[in-house]
């Protein structure tokens, strides 16, 4: 009896589906151990100062699509680290980016009520506590990292020297900064762009980093791919989250939709139009892409990761 083979259209169709689903089942599990590593990590709400303890777990847990420590858990494994190594990465990286975004809802700053489809964390507990929440997360990433016993010292002080070198003037701080200095005039792209690197693309990148050097060895050649992969695809994050504020409404995005634009500041979007910026994404994504074209099915989290940011649709 002759056997029927399958059409390879239809094999390739499935050997995809099949990958779509082990990434699909890897973020999701990626996703709750992150849960339980910050829930572990942070003091629990009986101990006192209780209040700001309690506020410090609501702007930290129970949402989120961590992102951030997706891209410290899947760099480690490109350059060969365990999870637990990256444990304390990926919870750091992920407190600064809680911290970031308590500050930022702040009405002194982007002023807005919602954040992950909740009260912001200012609107719960008022402006003083949520300006200590910050203040707390953000020493906190910092002690997780040093107390962290499945790394070795030298790496532990390049992992905090990229968490500092995000986090502040040169980083995360100063893009936020330059957004500040810019509401209501309007920026060029290459304005845009190195305000983008700054606020949103300096975390990414050293989440990607810093996922590398939690390995005990680093493959120098493998450092720069992953380093290369982050800028485009931190840069790329930023121009997908312009392009769904303007596409898609509160509800899907748990924050405010269109606020940007509505604050008179520049995005994407409006500098650009939306099909421009969509292809913009699109040659980010591609520039992520080949910065791995050396690589085999090890590249392939990240490759699923730089999918995963720029076709999301939430």
């Amino acid at each position: 009896m002759q056997t029927k083979h399958k059409p390879m259209t239809n094999v390739a169709t499935e050997m995809v589906e099949n990958q779509n689903q082990a990434f699909e089942a890897w973020v999701k599990e990626m996703q709750q151990h992150i849960e339980s590593v910050l829930d572990k990590s942070l003091p629990p709400t009986d101990t006192i100062p209780k209040r700001l303890h309690e506020a410090m777990r609501y702007a930290s847990l129970d949402g989120g699509k961590r992102v951030r420590a997706l891209l410290a858990y899947a760099t480690a494994e490109f350059c060969g680290a365990s999870m637990e190594k990256a444990d304390a990465a990926a919870a750091s990286v992920e407190l600064i980016h809680a911290f970031s975004l308590v500050h930022d809802d702040m009405p002194c700053m982007d002023d807005d009520d919602l954040r992950r489809g909740k009260p912001s964390t200012h609107k719960k507990y008022g402006d003083a506590l949520a300006l200590l929440v910050g203040d707390a997360l953000q020493s906190l990433a910092f002690q997780l990292i040093s107390e962290d016993l499945h790394i070795r010292s030298p790496q532990k002080i390049k992992i905090l020297h990229l968490l500092a070198l995000a986090t502040g003037s040169r980083g995360m701080a100063g893009g936020q900064a330059i957004d500040i200095d810019s509401v209501g005039i309007p920026l060029t792209k290459d304005e845009l762009e190195t305000m983008h690197l700054h606020k949103t693309g300096a975390l990414i990148r050293a989440a990607t980093l810093m996922g590398a050097y939690s390995a005990y060895r680093q493959d120098e050649d493998k450092v720069k791919a992953a380093d290369h992969f982050s800028k485009s695809i931190g840069l790329a994050f930023q121009v997908i989250d312009d392009i769904l504020d303007s596409e898609a409404d509160t509800a899907t995005l748990g924050k405010t939709a269109g606020k940007d634009a509505d604050d008179n500041k520049s995005t994407y979007v409006t500098i650009l139009g939306l099909d421009e910026a969509k292809k913009l994404a699109d040659e980010l994504y591609t520039n992520a892409m080949a910065a791995l074209s050396f690589y085999g099915p090890e590249a392939d989290l990240l490759r699923h990761l730089a999918n995963y940011i720029t076709k999301r649709s939430f």
